[in-house]
C-alpha cells in the first residue's frame, strides 16, 4: 500500500511497481487507518506528513497491533533525528525525497526477501525455482513463461506452501480493491488451471490441490 498525499508521486510509484506488485493507494491519514485496520500488506510505503495526521502515528498503531507489514518511510525530512525516530518506531527502511524509483524498488525487494525468503532472492520449493529479482521461474529445470497474474499467484502459493488459502484470500492478493468486480471466483479457477497446466507441461509436479468448499493448497515436501 502506498500512503502518500502527493498524487503525482503516488501515481509514479504505483505505475513503476505495478508490473511486479498489486499496489493500493490512499492519500489521507484517516483513509490509511481504515485500510490497515482491515487488511494486511506485504509492505507499506509511508509518508510522514499526511492530511489529518502523522504517518509515524500510523506506524505506532501497526506495531501496537503486532502487524508484520514491512514499512518503508518516504519523507522530505532528512535529519538524523527524523531517521532515527522512524527506524526506532519500527520502520524497516527510510528513504529521503526526492529519490529514484529504482532505489525504492530495490529496497522494497530487500524487505520482501527478508520477510518471505530469509533474505534470499532465489528460492527453491520442490521442483519449483524462482528468482524474485528477475521474476524468472523454472519448473523441473525448465523455464516457465507466465503472465504477471500467474507469477504473482505462484509466488503467493510458494510463500504460503502447505497452508490452505481461501478463494477470498487469493482474490484479495491478486486484485486488491478490484476483487469486488466479480460475483463469483471463476476467474481464480481459470488462473490456477492455467498455472497448473503450464507447470505440468514441463514435467512439474501437480502440487496445487483444490480443498473442497474452502480454497486451494500448495502441497510440497
Amino acid at each position: 500500500m502506498i500512503i502518500e498525499d502527493e498524487y503525482p508521486l503516488s501515481q509514479s510509484i504505483a505505475e513503476y511497481l505495478g508490473s511486479g506488485y498489486i499496489c493500493q493507494q490512499v492519500y489521507t491519514y484517516n483513509d490509511a487507518l481504515e485500510r490497515i485496520k482491515a487488511y494486511d500488506y506485504d509492505c507499506i510505503i509511508l509518508d510522514i506528513m499526511l492530511p489529518g495526521g502523522s504517518g509515524l502515528q500510523l506506524l505506532k498503531y501497526l506495531k501496537e497491533m503486532q502487524k508484520t507489514d514491512g514499512i518503508i518511510i518516504i519523507s522530505a525530512k532528512n535529519s538524523i533525528e527524523d531517521r532515527v525516530s522512524g527506524l526506532m518506531t519500527g520502520a524497516d527502511d527510510y528513504l529521503v525525497k526526492p529519490f529514484h524509483l529504482s532505489e525504492l524498488s530495490a529496497r522494497l525487494s530487500a524487505i520482501m526477501r527478508r520477510k518471505s525468503f530469509n533474505g534470499q532472492s532465489a528460492i527453491t520449493v520442490g521442483d519449483i525455482w524462482i528468482d524474485t529479482e528477475a521474476q524468472d521461474v523454472k519448473v523441473n529445470g525448465k523455464s516457465l513463461l507466465l503472465t504477471i497474474k500467474e507469477y504473482q499467484l505462484l509466488l503467493y502459493f510458494v510463500v504460503n506452501r502447505n497452508r490452505v488459502l481461501s478463494k477470498n484470500n487469493i482474490a484479495e492478493h491478486l486484485w486488491g480493491d478490484e476483487m469486488d468486480f466479480a460475483d463469483n471466483h471463476d476467474f481464480i479457477y481459470t488462473h490456477i488451471k492455467n498455472l497448473r497446466k503450464k507447470m505440468m507441461a514441463v514435467g512439474g509436479e501437480d502440487c496445487i490441490r483444490s480443498i473442497y468448499g474452502v480454497g486451494y493448497k500448495m502441497q510440497v515436501k
